[in-house]
C-alpha cells in the first residue's frame, strides 16, 4: 500500500468472515497498540486470554528491552514475545521451567556493537537537546533508545529525525515509534525475528501462511510488518503517522490503542463464534 494513503485502509468492521475465520495467531505491537496512556488495561489481557483460550498464538513485538521480554514471556497471557525491534525473542515454557532465547546476533557481536552504541549515545546526546536515553536502557542487550516522548515532552516536531541522523552518521539502524527511537547495528528486524521465533517454536512457515496471522500496530516503525501481513491492522492513533509509513495495514480500526486491540480482538473472535 503506497505511503500515507489513508483512503486505502478499510474500516475494521468491513473485514470479512473468512478471510477473519482464518487467522491462527495475532501479533501485536505494544506501545500504544496495547497500551493507553502507558498502561496495559485489564480488557488487553483478557482479550489475550480469551483469544488464546479458542486455540489463536499471541506473540507481542515490539522495540521494548529484554527485561521487560523476559517478564512478558512469563506472566502475561502470551505464547512469546519478539523484542529490541527483532533482535531477540523469547517463549516460555512453564510445564519445563525454562525459558528459550533466540538472538539474532552472537554474544561476541552484542558486546562489540555495545561498545559502539555507546559512542553512539554519547554524539546524539551531545548534538541534539532535549533527548534522553530510555529509562528502560538498563534493561536492553542489544540496542540503544533515546526518549523523546515518553518520559519527555515539548520537544521540536523534527527531533526524532535528527536522531535518526545521528544514528545513521554511524552506520547503524534507526527506527522511530511512538516514544522512542531506537539504534542498533544489525541486519535484522521485527519481521526476521517474527519469522524465526514462529518457525523455530511452534512450525509456522510464515512466508506459506502469512495470511493467517494478523499483525497490530501503531506507528512508522511497524510498516514493515503491515506491508508483508495481507490482514495487517492499524490502530486508529496510526492516523497522524501515515505519511511517514512506507507501507500501511489493510485495516484500521475505530478505537485508538488499547481499545483498538480489544476491537480487534472481539472481531476475531465473533469469527470464531
Amino acid at each position: 500500500m503506497a505511503c500515507g494513503d489513508m483512503t486505502r485502509m478499510r474500516p475494521l468492521a468491513d473485514w470479512p468472515l473468512p478471510a477473519r475465520s482464518g487467522i491462527r495467531g495475532v501479533l501485536a505491537d505494544i506501545d500504544d497498540t496495547l497500551t493507553t496512556d502507558g498502561r496495559v488495561p485489564a480488557a488487553v489481557f483478557a482479550a489475550m486470554e480469551r483469544l488464546r483460550a479458542n486455540g489463536l498464538l499471541v506473540i507481542p513485538v515490539t522495540g521494548r528491552p529484554a527485561g521487560w521480554c523476559d517478564m512478558i514471556a512469563r506472566t502475561w497471557p502470551v505464547d512469546g514475545v519478539v523484542g529490541e525491534n527483532g533482535a531477540l525473542a523469547f517463549r516460555h515454557d512453564p510445564a519445563a521451567r525454562h525459558m528459550v532465547r533466540i538472538y539474532a546476533d552472537s554474544p561476541q557481536s552484542r558486546a562489540e556493537n555495545r561498545a559502539r552504541l555507546e559512542r553512539v549515545r554519547d554524539d546524539i546526546l551531545a548534538a541534539i537537546p532535549g533527548v534522553r536515553v530510555a529509562a528502560d536502557q538498563p534493561f536492553r542487550e542489544t540496542d540503544l533508545a533515546i526518549d523523546f516522548n515518553e518520559d519527555v515532552f515539548g520537544l521540536a516536531p523534527e527531533t526524532p529525525e535528527a536522531v535518526v541522523g545521528r544514528f545513521e552518521a554511524h552506520g547503524a539502524t534507526a527506527k522511530i515509534s511512538s516514544i522512542h527511537v531506537n539504534g542498533w547495528f544489525g541486519t535484522y528486524d521485527k519481521l526476521t525475528m517474527t519469522r524465526r521465533l514462529l518457525c523455530q517454536e511452534f512450525g509456522a512457515d510464515l512466508d506459506a501462511e502469512r495470511e493467517h496471522f494478523a499483525f497490530i500496530g501503531d506507528s512508522p516503525n511497524d510498516s514493515p510488518m503491515f506491508g508483508y501481513f495481507p490482514n495487517a491492522v492499524g490502530v486508529a492513533n496510526l492516523a497522524p503517522f501515515s505519511a511517514d509509513c512506507a507501507h500501511l495495514p489493510a485495516w484500521l480500526t475505530a478505537g485508538e490503542r488499547s481499545e483498538g486491540f480489544v476491537e480487534l480482538a472481539g472481531r476475531l473472535l465473533d469469527a470464531i463464534r
